[in-house]
């Protein structure tokens, strides 16, 4: 709740959401509805910081790599998606994105237990978790995995029925 108050003194316009969830299930619990801002700005907090909450920062650019050096200057690298049909331009997303996991087509759900997981940056902290690799390879490397989908639909995260 304090980041939606944040984006709002910055200025963000609050589209849908920001309120705690009071009704079913998720009454019983600490749960926020599902929250969007928009006309956020790259250097607003929401935009720069790991919420961790059902919280989407949506910002305008121009270019691919607009949205590239944009997502490269927050402090934090944890994951990044990309939706397009050009293979080339996703290519780029893939070299270009400073993150940990870069999906092409699908949303950022998290991880895949087989590959290894975590950012870069403030959001890496030691060695890649899971993924069933180790020794020298892990010590001097630095891994990014990319997940990309050619089916042209739209992928639901792993969570979604």
């Amino acid at each position: 709740m304090n980041y939606i108050e944040i984006g709002k003194k910055e200025g963000a316009t609050l589209i849908s959401g920001g309120h705690p969830c009071r009704e079913g299930n998720c009454a019983k619990g600490y749960f926020i509805e599902p929250t969007i801002f928009g006309e956020v700005t790259p250097e607003m907090r929401i935009a720069q910081e790991e919420i961790f909450g059902p919280v989407v920062s949506v910002i305008r650019v121009e270019s691919l790599e607009d949205a590239v050096r944009i997502v490269n200057r927050t402090p934090y690298g944890l994951s990044s998606s990309i939706y397009t049909r050009d293979v080339n331009r996703s290519a780029v997303a893939e070299r270009d994105l400073e993150t940990g996991i870069v999906y092409i087509n699908a949303s950022t759900i998290g991880a895949e237990i087989q590959m290894p997981f975590g950012g870069i940056k403030q959001s890496g902290y030691g060695r890649k978790e899971a993924g069933g690799r180790g020794g020298a390879l892990d010590t001097y490397s630095r891994w990014k995995v990319v997940y990309r989908d050619f089916s042209g639909k739209l992928q639901k995260a792993q969570i979604d029925k």
